[in-house]
């Protein structure tokens, strides 16, 4: 079998049989091509255990982090699974020993950062306040970029100041958000929201056709708006997600809280933030949902 018929086949059973989502299914397909490229070879019954300590060695020597690695290496691996099931390789990819996982530190904006960068959307301009509504709702909740742009109308409390939020995992948890984030999110749905109710939306945050914003589309509008903001970070909507958990923590916040809030199913992950510089202006949080 060539490894073009073998990448074929792999990539239909993980479409049709695991249900992976096409963003996954498009990471498989650049990870496999990339290792095709550097074995170059022509037939799946050609590949070994030494094709693939050669290739991480390859991918360390290119500087490449040990996360990307592992990633990289996983997909490989189940690669060789699927060969050995179909009877074309002999699997001995577990023999295989990974580098071990970067830890690192996100990257996370000062309370005068904050105040900047949600500075910068224009006001007199219904895109504006709508930037400026999900700019707050995301700093006041922590909740993922994901969960933000699919947030339903039938989600909000605002009587309550909460969120019902549905996550990873399809877990529902309630998110509390501040009184300033609520007032800014009211100002949205009053002023621009309304105009589209004719198009029945479920959705909270439309375009100006009263469609659900795209993620790459608020991408884009935080990189603008961190650069008009005079903001040195890479700043992403994760990082809104990763100062309001450590602006959390550094207001004396309890570990166990800020899980759950961010949603996350073990508490390893959220210790992170505790490792991150507690230099930065305390009670950040509360004087952002206080201000005013």
């Amino acid at each position: 079998m060539t490894l073009n018929d073998g990448f074929e086949l792999f990539i239909q059973m993980m479409f049709y049989e695991r249900n992976i989502s096409n963003n996954t299914l498009d990471a498989y397909k650049e990870d496999l091509s990339s290792f095709f490229n550097y074995v170059k070879k022509y037939k799946c019954e050609e590949l070994d255990l030494e094709d693939l300590e050669g290739y991480i060695r390859f991918l360390s020597s290119q500087g490449k982090a040990s996360s990307t690695i592992i990633r990289k290496v996983g997909t490989i691996k189940q690669f060789y699974v699927f060969l050995q099931k179909q009877n074309i390789l002999k699997n001995k990819s577990s023999l295989i020993e990974l580098p071990k996982k970067d830890k690192y530190l996100p990257d996370v904006l000062s309370f005068e950062e904050v105040e900047r960068l949600f500075e910068q959307p224009n006001l007199n301009k219904p895109d504006g306040i709508r930037d400026r509504a999900m700019l707050e709702i995301m700093y006041s909740s922590g909740i993922r970029v994901s969960e933000l742009i699919n947030l339903k109308l039938k989600q909000v409390n605002l009587d309550l100041g909460i969120l019902k939020i549905r996550g990873k995992g399809d877990k529902e948890r309630i998110v509390p958000i501040g009184d300033f984030a609520k007032d800014y999110l009211l100002n949205y749905l009053q002023k621009v929201r309304g105009k589209y109710d004719f198009y029945k939306s479920q959705y909270v945050f439309l375009n100006k056709q009263g469609k659900v914003l795209s993620r790459q589309n608020f991408w884009k509008k935080i990189k603008k708006y961190a650069s008009s903001a005079d903001i040195s970070l890479n700043v992403t909507p994760h990082t809104l997600r990763h100062s309001f958990a450590t602006h959390l923590l550094e207001n004396g916040s309890d570990l166990r809280l800020v899980q759950e809030i961010l949603g996350h199913s073990n508490i390893t992950t959220t210790q992170i933030y505790t490792h991150v510089s507690s230099k930065r202006i305390l009670s950040a949080y509360d004087l952002l949902m206080n201000k005013k």
